[in-house]
């Protein structure tokens, strides 16, 4: 309990997000939905990472330094801030993707797909800037096996985030089927997207990195346009049984 407490005040950012997460998560899913997320999510993130610093899989080989041991906590070699991490950035994946697929599909396999990718493009602007930890308050926490060519990082780093996307979200609607009732409310998980993105992009100016700050900021800024024009088209008629009969279950968690 005391070194959860040191995490807390070594990386209170980190639990701002997730409280963040809660409270968005609680005025769209509900309490037992978001805790399912979380308890779902975060043992897949742990064990990706584990195996990533074991076998290199998924995100490539990388190892921590655990130059905070006993400042804050571990669970086994992994920082419990960085796995946890991976909670609020799903859900707030998730819930853009909801809103910028709404009324233009039901699919859970879209969806899925769609929140994994959007879970790797925002990291396309917080792992870069992690491995310069040493240049902000973060700290140098890890290093990769081999230097990656984006940034320092590795494309297969991307292209696990993509996979621990599709697996914490995929897994997470498989068992608690629908992604929400219709009027769920979305923009605090959006918000929350954004935020992170906002403030790591703002990092990256503050260290002086301006060729990563210009990369994020235009893929994102391409990003959004995408996604805009996504929401804003109207949605197709509705008629088959199959759609009616997932809005009337999504209709009972209201």
């Amino acid at each position: 309990m005391e070194l959860l407490i040191d995490t807390m005040v070594l990386r209170p950012y980190v639990f701002i997000f997730v409280a963040a997460f809660v409270a968005a998560g609680l005025s769209d899913l509900g309490w037992r939905r978001t805790l399912g997320f979380a308890l779902w999510v975060w043992p897949v993130a742990w064990v990706s990472e584990f195996t990533s610093t074991k076998i290199g899989v998924p995100f490539g080989s990388y190892h921590y330094t655990e130059s905070t041991r006993g400042q804050e906590l571990f669970i086994a070699h992994i920082p419990l801030m960085d796995s946890l991490s991976f909670t609020f950035l799903a859900y707030a994946a998730f819930t853009l993707a909801r809103a910028a697929l709404k009324g233009h599909t039901t699919s859970r396999v879209t969806l899925t797909i769609v929140a994994g990718l959007l879970m790797m493009l925002i990291d396309v602007v917080i792992d870069p800037l992690a491995v310069r930890g040493d240049q902000w308050f973060l700290g140098r926490i890890f290093d990769y096996a081999e230097p990656g060519i984006y940034f320092g990082v590795p494309l297969s780093n991307f292209a696990g985030w993509w996979l621990v996307g599709l697996m914490g979200v995929g897994g997470y609607l498989a068992v608690a089927g629908p992604a929400g009732a219709p009027n769920a409310r979305l923009w605090p998980g959006v918000a929350l997207y954004y935020a992170v993105l906002g403030i790591n992009l703002a990092v990256t100016v503050w260290i002086g990195e301006w060729f990563l700050f210009a990369a994020g900021a235009t893929l994102h800024a391409a990003l959004g346009i995408l996604l805009l024009r996504a929401m804003r088209m109207p949605a197709p008629l509705e008629t088959s049984t199959r759609q009616v009969r997932e809005r009337a279950i999504e209709a009972r968690f209201d």
